[in-house]
């Protein structure tokens, strides 16, 4: 459709070689191997057409093609990633954060000053982004073992979404918080308090009640 063909035939033999290929793998193997077959050949308008794309699974495609743009400094990056972080496709939105994490985990200081801006989006879904890129231990992905340790670094994206209107937005901070609470309970306990004292919204009792199902066990 797009007159690429050539591109087809070295993303099946790399498909090919995945040891146990899962979703995940497969869109992360393809995304790549563009980025690479674009770069190579100076095709940004290909790059265009794939961050533009009606199809979800392609616009996956996208978000890891962006991930492994080695050239892009973590703002370059975040703002790269941004569209599909407030993409209308869940899916798309999930494999956003999947496909930058470990460059996030890598700077994470200035991933977080970066990401407590987007705590403050209009966009409920930006506003997740925030904190599922960053929860210390995540799902499908490898865990972040600084946040693990020292979850007080993330404040800044978790302060202004105490009381946030999006339950899309408070289950991320509450999972977050989880996360939190299984190496570091007292840090969440402590927190969970302060918020209560601070924030007595129906909003803020849902977060800390789901943020601490682990210790409450």
């Amino acid at each position: 459709q797009n007159a690429r063909i050539h591109y087809l035939k070295p993303i099946l033999l790399l498909l090919e070689q995945l040891q146990k290929p899962t979703v995940n793998s497969i869109n992360e193997t393809i995304g790549r191997a563009l980025f690479d077959m674009i770069t190579q050949n100076r095709d940004n308008t290909f790059l265009t057409i794939l961050f533009n794309h009606p199809a979800d699974l392609v616009r996956c495609w996208a978000t890891y093609a962006i991930g492994n743009d080695k050239q892009l400094e973590i703002e370059e990056l975040l703002s790269s990633i941004r569209p599909f972080a407030a993409d209308t496709h869940f899916g798309v939105r999930e494999i956003s954060w999947m496909a930058i994490r470990n460059r996030i985990a890598f700077a994470l200081d200035r991933s977080t000053t970066y990401l407590s801006l987007w705590a403050i989006e209009k966009d409920e879904n930006v506003r997740r982004f925030a904190t599922e890129s960053t929860r210390p231990r995540g799902v499908w992905c490898k865990h972040i073992d600084r946040l693990k340790q020292e979850p007080s670094l993330a404040l800044p994206i978790l302060e202004p979404l105490k009381s946030d209107p999006s339950k899309y937005v408070r289950d991320s901070v509450a999972n977050w918080l989880n996360d939190a609470s299984k190496r570091q309970p007292g840090f969440v306990r402590a927190l969970c308090h302060r918020w209560e004292e601070e924030s007595n919204t129906k909003e803020t009792h849902y977060i800390i009640r789901k943020a601490l199902r682990t210790i409450s066990k």
